[in-house]
């Protein structure tokens, strides 16, 4: 009822018969979202193709970051999103009806969508917390010839050569780099770096295809870019937490109206940023 107060829709209109039937605003978004020919990610798939070709083009690799989040009492999202600037962009989704993680069959759907979207050239790393630091994912991402930073739990078996120990045993013997190693039962070959840093309540321990390091391990820090737009989703901006929707795919028509807020709001701010910077942004 908030959204439906805001649209700009006349209440009255004349129907199909010519009766005079009136149509309150709420109805109309109820029809919008329960439309199945709405497709998100058809309606997605050029506006995350502009800004994957504008990262590229201004020669920036590409920090793609998957991430869960809960929409409401039943429903999670699985987003998968482009870092941009300190924050996100919303790329493709898919929403469940569910209170755990989301299993790699919809990871993988959901990957399978958007990497057609990515420009040839485009150097893509592929962000994760430890829902997704799987030998699954990992294989997915050696397949596509992306680079990744997976965060791993601490109880996975590592092989390496002769060597048979735990992530969460490495961490505390202060191995920071470990590489070429075997990940798990299934041997998710992968490299692995580390970061017990006082700060961090729980070492970073992260699986990458590229040589492990300090700092190519704090890469994956890239991540906490889709916190700000998940807020924006939720406390902090549309209050789609707060939804009755029943529907999965209703839900999933209702992110892509806010999906497409954040495309046309982000670089409507960077465009009055850079023509009317505050006195802040003109010494930086």
């Amino acid at each position: 009822m908030d959204l439906a107060a805001a649209l700009p829709l006349a209440t009255d209109r004349t129907g199909p018969l010519g009766n005079a039937q009136r149509y309150m605003r709420h109805q109309w978004i109820a029809r919008f979202l329960a439309n199945p020919r709405v497709d998100p990610d058809a309606v997605m798939a050029p506006f995350a193709r502009q800004v994957l070709e504008r990262h590229v083009r201004d020669g920036e690799p590409l920090a793609l970051i998957l991430d869960q989040t809960k929409l409401s009492e039943r429903h999670q999202v699985l987003m998968l999103a482009v870092r941009f600037g300190e924050r996100a962009l919303p790329l493709a989704w898919r929403v469940a009806a569910t209170e755990g993680g989301i299993g790699f069959e919809t990871q993988k759907a959901l990957l399978d969508t958007v990497a057609p979207w990515v420009p040839p050239s485009a150097s893509v790393a592929l962000l994760g917390d430890r829902f997704y630091g799987t030998a699954a994912l990992i294989g997915w991402c050696q397949g596509r010839g992306w680079d990744y930073r997976l965060r791993l739990t601490g109880n996975l078996v590592v092989v390496d050569g002769a060597t048979r120990t735990t992530t969460k045993a490495c961490a505390a013997d202060r191995v920071f780099c470990l590489e070429d190693v075997d990940l798990t039962g299934r041997r998710a070959r992968t490299n692995i770096g580390i970061i017990p840093d006082p700060g961090h309540a729980q070492p970073w321990i992260i699986a990458m295809s590229a040589t492990p390091g300090y700092l190519k391990t704090l890469e994956y820090g890239g991540r906490w870019g889709i916190e700000p737009m998940f807020s924006d989703f939720k406390s902090r901006g549309f209050g789609v937490a707060d939804t009755h929707i029943h529907h999965p795919e209703r839900l999933g028509r209702l992110v892509l109206a806010m999906a497409l807020a954040l495309h046309w709001a982000v670089p409507t701010g960077l465009w009055d940023a850079r023509h009317h910077p505050t006195p802040g942004e003109k010494k930086t």
